[in-house]
């Protein structure tokens, strides 16, 4: 039993610096179009997919611009490449150890969960 606390303690850990890491790349990225606007901003945008491992889907034959790349990687709930999907596995993995964690955590990683 102590083993399944730690590890799901390590792995809330990992979904929340996860989705930390993911608001800092969207915020270079973002940042770095407004400083240069002769930026191909939708080469960027596929690039910045590249990265996250967020390959274009089936059928989606829209631009990528910067604003649906925001959403991709801030609400897609689905991927724990997105915030909301880093955060969703933080908090599933906190529900299952909620005894081992301080109250301020729990309702930290909750609150976050049902404002998403």
């Amino acid at each position: 039993m102590l083993s399944r606390v730690s590890e799901s303690l390590y792995w809330i850990g990992r979904y929340v610096e996860r989705a930390v890491d993911i608001i800092r790349l969207l915020d270079v990225h973002v940042h770095s179009l407004i400083e240069d606007p002769w930026i191909d901003s939708v080469a960027a945008a596929c690039d910045l997919m590249e990265v996250m491992g967020m390959g274009r889907e089936a059928g989606d034959n829209a631009e990528l611009d910067t604003g649906s790349l925001a959403h991709r990687l801030s609400f897609k709930r689905g991927d724990a490449s997105s915030i909301a999907g880093a955060l969703v596995a933080a908090r599933e993995n906190a529900r299952g150890v909620r005894e081992a964690l301080s109250s301020e955590l729990w309702e930290a990683l909750n609150a976050t969960y049902h404002s998403l």
